[in-house]
C-alpha cells in the first residue's frame, strides 16, 4: 500500500511491524476473530477483514472510510494486537472523565466538538440521514443525537445541537466507560475523529 503523507507514514509503518510480530493465537484467546490467514473486525458497521502477516484491509462489501483512511487502520491494528476489551455496562462517560482526558481536552475540542458541530449541527437532516446509513441507533437526546458501536464492545454516542441567531452550533460525543480499558486518551480524539469524518462521507 503506498502512503503519500509522511506524518502518517511513520505511525502506520511502526504498527505494521508490530502486526507482523504479532501471535494470532492470542489475538484469537482475546475474542478476536481469526480464520487462519486474516482477522475480521467490525468497525462502524462495517465489517473489515486484516490479513496477517503482512498487513491488507478489505471489507465484504468493496466499501468502508477505512479502506482510504491510515488512522482508522491503525485503530484496527491496535484494536487487534493489543485490545482487551471489557464488557459494556451501558454506562458513558465524557471525555474529560477519561483518564489523562484533562491533558488533551483543547486538541479534543478543537479537532473533534467543534468539528462536529459545524459539520452536523449546521444540517440536522443530513446529520440524521447519515447516520441512519451507518446503522445507528438515534437518541432523544439534542437535537439530534445517535449511539453506534465503534469497535466490537465499544460505543459512542454523537450529540448535536442546531445554532441560532443567538447561539453557534454545538455537539457532545460520549463513550462507554470500557473505552478507556482499550485506548488512551489521544486514541480517543482519534476515535471521534473518525467518526465524524465517517459520518460526513455519508452525508
Amino acid at each position: 500500500m503506498e502512503i503519500e503523507n509522511h506524518k502518517e507514514q511513520v505511525p502506520f509503518e511502526h504498527y505494521c511491524r508490530q502486526w507482523r510480530e504479532l501471535d494470532p493465537a492470542a489475538a484469537a484467546a482475546r475474542g478476536v476473530s481469526w480464520d487462519g490467514s486474516a482477522f475480521h473486525v467490525t468497525m462502524l458497521g462495517v465489517p473489515y477483514r486484516l490479513s496477517w502477516p503482512e498487513f491488507a484491509i478489505s471489507s465484504e462489501t468493496g466499501e468502508g472510510f477505512a479502506l482510504g483512511n491510515i488512522p482508522a487502520q491503525i485503530l484496527l491494528m491496535r484494536y487487534v494486537t493489543s485490545a482487551k476489551p471489557a464488557p459494556f455496562t451501558g454506562n458513558f462517560v465524557t471525555f474529560r472523565e477519561t483518564p489523562w482526558g484533562d491533558v488533551y481536552i483543547k486538541p479534543f475540542t478543537g479537532r473533534c466538538l467543534t468539528r462536529a458541530a459545524y459539520t452536523f449541527g449546521t444540517r440536522l437532516e443530513a446529520f440524521r440521514a447519515a447516520m441512519e446509513k451507518m446503522g445507528a441507533q438515534p437518541l432523544s437526546h439534542g437535537d439530534a443525537g445517535y449511539q453506534v458501536e465503534f469497535l466490537p464492545g465499544l460505543h459512542m454516542q454523537l450529540l448535536v445541537w442546531a445554532g441560532d441567531d443567538e447561539f453557534p452550533p454545538n455537539s457532545q460525543i460520549l463513550f462507554s466507560d470500557n473505552f478507556p480499558e482499550v485506548f488512551a486518551a489521544e486514541d480517543l480524539v482519534v476515535c471521534a475523529d473518525v467518526l465524524i469524518s465517517d459520518g460526513k462521507c455519508h452525508m
